[in-house]
This record gives C-alpha cells, structure tokens and sequence, in this order.
C-alpha cells in the first residue's frame, strides 16, 4: 500500500495511473514495473499462527505493522509502496536507500524480540534477482479516499521474495541489544469492530495452478462484486468510525513503541488524556483547534484498508451468511478449475492497527485484519493446500 502526502513523492510512485474502482485490481494494464535498481524489504513473524492461537492477535498484528512504520520514517518517505499482510509486511524502496532500510529492518526485529517476545525475520531482495527468475514486481495506484492511496502489487515477485526470505536467503540479522526503531505514528487505540451483517471474514485467493491470469482476473472481478452486495462493499468499519476506550486494549503495546522502559508510564497517560479528551469532545460535538473527532472518524472509515491486491486478493470483510456462501462456492469453482487457490477465516470482529503521522493531516492509514487471526490463519489454511 501507499501513503501519499503532500510532500514531494518519489517520481517513479507520482508517475503511477491511479484508478479509483477496486474492481480495475486484477487489470494488469493499471500495473507498472518497479525500476531497475529498486528492491524489496519484507519480513514476517516466524510462529505467528501459534501467536494467533494464544490470543496475541493485537500484538502480531502491531508487529507487522511497525515493519512499515520502522521503514518510513528512517527513509523520512511516506510515499514508498508498501502492503500489510497481517502478521508481516513488503516496502519497496529504491536502491539508494539501501543502508537505511538495512538498519532499519535490523532495529525493527530487536524491538519485536524485546519488547513483544516475538520472532520477526527479515530479508532486502534486489529487484534484479526476482527479473532474474522470470517474475516481476508491477505496482498500481488505487484511491481509497481523497487523501489517501495505496499501492498494490503484481507479478510473483514479491511472493517469490517472500518465500525466498522464509528459506534463510537474503536474511538481515536483528540489531544488537537496545536497539529502537523509529515508530512514530504507530499506534494501536480502537477497540475491536464487531461484525454487523454477520462474520467479519479474511480472504486470500492467488493464482492457481493453471496459471490463467485471464481467468484470475475474472474470479477477482466476481468476488469483489459479490461483496458489493453488501453495504459499502463488505467494508467492516462503520462508516463512523470505530469506538474507542478510555484506556484501549493495545495501550502497553503502543506505549512500547513510543518510549523505553522507564518511560512508558508517561505515554500511557499522555495516550490516556488524550482518549479522554477525544472521547468528550466527541460526546459534546466539541471541535479542539481544528481538529473535529467526528470527522476524524469518518476518515478513518474510509482511509481504511480493508482489500488490497499483492500477488493474489486480499480481503477482511462483514458480510452476511448469503453473500459468503456465494463468495465460498465461488472460491471453490474457481479452485476445482486451478485458476485459483485459497484460503479464508471467519471471525466475529476484526482489529484496526494505524500509521497517524498527525491526526491533523488526512492521509492517516489503518490497518484492517481479522480479530481472530485473520491473514495470518487464512495464509495458514491456504499453504495447508498448496505446501510452499
């Protein structure tokens, strides 16, 4: 996904076509090949599936995130294409960048080991490795509101560097104790989103054996069409907003994140005081200076990212009993024909995680997955068929 600001981007991203329908995803026309000379940043919780199953649902899903947070802001880019895949994530940068992004990367799996007790590994692979395979990382631009777009990728390759990355090559070893990254922004304050037509559902479907992107594309077009005969497309966060508590579930997470030890105290309450505040001013229809909470969470809603495209789709939707089980027979066609091959979890809720640079500015990005393992369980399900 990507984040764009008003802040000068990255040629190669300003250059990207845009498209604004998400059924335009599968179009490969609406792609473009990252430069020569590019690579890519990927990583992912090693166990996450056992994490899941012991309930740490909020803090793989921080983990992930703060692969893409890390990244950003030692680049001091918020325009770079990047995608959440729930239990890790993808940031593809150019060459140039490579030193930062290393160290980057180092300083992210230490505070995942010392401060969540969770295994994240790494790797930086060369776009010029993945060319050499045959593949390819081809990225388009889709608008999800006004301010914010996201990036979706193409291609095999980035499949292809991921399970490179699971193999041990390309590895990037964690930086020595203490090391923190920079997570500014990260944060995780929104109490789960319970499913309103049904179950809150995680979907992934990639290419089949048969290898007929054609074909491929045509079951992406159906599947996004039968969730469109849900309200607002299946998305799972009420159009506004979410709740929030007083004190939020993920609040010593997010402490973690935003001091060291000795320090966190101070973040809780300042994260507190300011949950309060939101919350009265939110109550009373109160604005602060020029920040409106209601319109805050209107934009949330529609900032979120809840579909996406990356190697395969992606999806975390509430839909009703019906429109799943036309989505599910759909799948299973698809399968039993080998265009496709996926997995999918149903849960009851599903977790939001953000990047909120200033709740000022309206390119804050948040992170949709399923409350019950999402993804993370749905890749689970899919790799059960197809052993990688």
């Amino acid at each position: 996904m990507l984040m764009e600001t008003a802040a000068a981007s990255e040629p190669f991203v300003a250059s990207l076509p845009v498209f604004a329908r998400f059924e335009s995803v599968a179009d490969i026309d609406n792609y473009r090949p990252l430069p020569d000379g590019w690579a890519l940043a990927t990583a992912d919780i090693v166990g996450s599936t056992k994490a899941i199953e012991a309930g740490r649902y909020k803090t793989v899903n921080m983990a992930g995130a703060s692969v893409i947070s890390a990244l950003l802001n030692a680049l001091g880019r918020q325009d770079l294409p990047f995608v959440f895949g729930g239990d890790g994530a993808l940031v593809a940068f150019p060459g140039s960048a490579l030193e930062i992004t290393r160290n980057a990367l180092a300083a992210v799996q230490r505070w995942v080991a010392d401060e969540l007790d969770l295994t994240l590994r790494a790797a930086i692979v060369p776009i010029k490795d993945i060319r050499a395979q045959g593949l390819d990382v081809r990225v388009a631009r889709f608008q999800a509101s006004d301010a914010v777009f996201y990036a979706m990728f193409a291609g095999g390759g980035g499949s292809w560097a991921e399970a490179e990355m699971k193999a041990g090559r390309y590895r990037i070893d964690p930086a020595p104790a203490g090391a923190r990254p920079d997570l500014t922004g990260l944060s995780c304050r929104w109490n789960p989103i319970e499913a309103r037509h049904g179950e809150i559902v995680s979907i992934i479907a990639v290419p089949g054996a048969s290898r007929d992107l054609r074909g491929f594309q045509f079951l992406a077009s159906d599947i996004i069409a039968l969730a469109g005969r849900q309200e607002r497309d299946g998305h799972p966060v009420p159009v506004n907003g979410p709740d929030y508590s007083f004190l939020p579930a993920g609040l010593d997470i997010e402490a973690r994140a935003m001091a060291p030890a000795g320090w966190r105290w101070l973040s809780k309450l300042w994260v507190v005081f300011l949950m309060t505040l939101t919350a009265v001013t939110d109550r009373y229809g109160w604005t602060i200076g020029s920040f409106d909470p209601k319109i805050y969470k209107r934009e949330v809603a529609s900032n979120s990212d809840f579909r996406k495209f990356d190697d395969g789709l992606k999806m975390t939707i509430d839909v009703d009993a019906d429109v799943l089980q036309r989505i599910e027979n759909r799948l299973k066609q698809a399968e039993a024909a080998g265009i496709c091959n996926y997995g999918l979890h149903r849960q009851k809720s599903a977790l939001m995680t953000c990047l909120v640079a200033s709740p000022l500015q309206r390119d804050h990005v948040h992170f949709i997955d399923g409350a019950a393992g999402g993804y993370a369980m749905a890749a689970a399900s899919l790799k059960a068929k197809v052993p990688v």
